[in-house]
């Protein structure tokens, strides 16, 4: 019997896209962006002590490739000719942090990671001042403990009239990026000790980790980077885009370990081993500014937000370098070629989104799986004047506020499970607002649509209450894959490549679901301000270590401290004047 024919489709790209909890690989058209297949493999943490998160960068590693050849198995079983795939692309986890050995390829300690799971600490950024608050850029309960102490002690080294870390990186000193966990390893693990000295260590964030091991490891592998990766690091001057040696000196990292940095969107090497040797690797983009390259997002003002723990916000504000005065970070969107320009962003996150309809199934039991919010919701339509504000851990931007906490107010006999449900999703979208109209003041650039993307963005009542609240269109891509599109379509624009046009006339016209605002303007701006006076009322409620929990809280204060052991010498001291033995 004669062999299937294989099918035709043109050019392919595949696309690695690398999580905190899964890694998974696509392929996809690269004239009509249609995502043809994939496959995923769950990816373990390590929480090694309290507030510690790991991952093994060799299972990573091994992930990514079983991913490919299980992908490259299905294309085959479609009678998908996998020889048709011209180019990869690279979208990972950012600011995860990996030191190995250049001789043995072996990894020197676990990649230190940024998420964590949910219940512990939120990221604290020490400022110059010496007060605490969180870090912007965080997306949930994030956070490895860690390098706490670390922070504290630079923080100490920044005159308070002059942030040079912010001002060169975009970013505020915290625990959350790749420098502090660099300088965290280079303290306590002997192993990268010896290998620095011994000129044997190689750093670099998961995107160099797995381009220098995919293009031949210790056989000649490269070691690079890409823009936005490195201006997660806070080693990296946003400005004339190289690694910066005052940043390098001040957190004492040596140069020589620091990969290339390359733009986003060039040929780093081929890959050297499995079902798709020798295709080049050309693309290379964090998670968040794939995703905004996958929305299409290309012009100043665009802005998407990711739904899920969290929401991660981007607005592109072009060539131009915008600094937030109101707690956004300042990063690099993406540089698509060598000779191309760079663009920017401002990124903005809530801490709660999804997490919060974890929080109803999993600590009140209202609903058994996540799905049910949006039935419940709908089957009342309205808060009927509930505010759930879920400070869980404090308010992140633009409030930074570490006293509040959550609550749900307006309550009344008549409110039901449905109310809280609907508040519930309707808090996901009052917080997304705050962020866009922090961005609107910091850049000056109305947002006159929001793309988004994401898990939740299937609940077609948040996308509408979503919509209700901004009061301007909300944009879904029927296609949720973004993240990964980016990265294939950053790979496949490659010079060299040049299977995938950028143009904006070339561009695949995505289908979108547009949802419209369908309330009046005025009725959104009382459900906002309403919205802002409960957010009022959550501040304030811990001023000291609160008993609320029995893990210890970076929002801890040394004044309980200093009470109890004053009030302690007190007693001690009247009781020896007063002669009670």
């Amino acid at each position: 019997m004669a062999a299937a024919k294989k099918a035709v489709l043109g050019p392919l790209v595949g696309a690695v896209d690398q999580g905190t909890s899964s890694t998974r690989f696509l392929v996809f058209n690269s004239k009509t962006a249609e995502l043809l297949s994939h496959h995923q493999v769950e990816i373990k943490q390590e929480f090694p002590r309290e507030g510690w998160v790991e991952q093994d960068p060799k299972e990573i590693l091994q992930s990514v490739y079983e991913c490919i050849e299980k992908t490259c198995e299905k294309l085959g079983q479609l009678n998908i000719d996998i020889s048709n795939i011209k180019a990869i692309g690279v979208s990972n986890q950012r600011e995860t942090t990996v030191v190995w050995d250049k001789l043995t390829g072996e990894p020197l300690y676990n990649a230190v990671a940024a998420p964590v799971s949910p219940g512990s600490s939120v990221p604290v950024a020490v400022v110059p001042s010496g007060s605490s608050v969180p870090a912007a850029g965080a997306s949930s309960v994030w956070l490895d403990l860690r390098t706490q102490s670390t922070v504290e002690n630079l923080s100490k080294r920044i005159p308070g009239n002059n942030n040079f870390v912010k001002s060169k990186t975009g970013l505020p000193l915290s625990t959350y990026f790749s420098a502090v966990k660099l300088r965290w390893l280079l303290d306590n693990v002997k192993k990268v000790q010896e290998a620095v000295e011994e000129n044997r260590a190689l750093f670099g964030t998961i995107d160099s980790w797995l381009i220098w091991s995919l293009t031949g490891g210790i056989h000649g592998g490269v070691h690079c980077t890409d823009v936005t990766n490195a201006s997660r690091t806070m080693l990296f001057n946003i400005h004339s885009l190289e690694w910066d040696k005052e940043l390098c000196e001040f957190f004492g990292i040596p140069m020589e370990i620091l990969p290339n940095v390359r733009s986003s969107s060039e040929i780093y090497g081929l890959m050297k081993a499995g079902a798709l040797e020798g295709v080049p690797i050309s693309g290379c983009l964090g998670d968040q500014s794939a995703a905004l390259v996958g929305q299409m997002c290309f012009q100043d003002g665009q802005a998407k937000n990711t739904y899920g723990t969290g929401c991660f916000l981007l607005c592109n504000t072009g060539h131009k370098c915008v600094f937030s005065e109101h707690g956004l970070l300042t990063t690099v969107a993406y540089k698509l070629g060598r000779d191309k320009p760079v663009y920017y962003a401002l990124e903005g996150s809530v801490a709660i989104a999804g997490a919060v309809i974890r929080w109803l199934r999993d600590n009140l039991g209202i609903i058994k799986s996540s799905e049910e919010i949006e039935k419940l919701a709908k089957e009342v339509g309205t808060s009927y004047g509930c505010y759930f504000v879920p400070a869980f851990s404090g308010l992140y931007a633009p409030y930074w506020e570490p006293s509040a906490r959550g609550i749900i107010c307006g309550l009344t006999q008549f409110t039901n499970k449905c109310h809280i449900a609907f508040a519930a999703l309707e808090a996901v979208c009052f917080q997304t607002r705050e962020i866009l109209d922090a961005m609107n003041r910091d850049c000056g650039i109305p947002l006159s649509h929001l793309q988004v993307d994401g898990g939740m963005t299937s609940n077609k009542i948040l996308m509408q209450l979503q919509a209700d609240i901004l009061y301007i269109p909300v944009v879904k891509p029927s296609m949720p894959e973004t993240t990964a599109l980016g990265a294939a379509m950053a790979a496949g624009a490659a010079e060299g490549v040049g299977v995938w046009s950028l143009e904006p006339e070339d561009l695949s016209a995505v289908t979108m679901e547009r949802f419209e605002p369908q309330i009046n303007a005025e009725e959104s701006e009382i459900r906002y301000s309403t919205w802002k006076k409960a957010v009022m009322k959550s501040i304030g409620w811990v001023t000291t270590q609160s008993p609320e929990s029995g893990d210890p809280s970076i929002f801890c204060s040394l004044p309980l401290g200093f009470f109890i052991v004053s009030s302690m010498v007190m007693l001690i001291g009247a009781r020896y004047i007063s002669g009670i033995p």
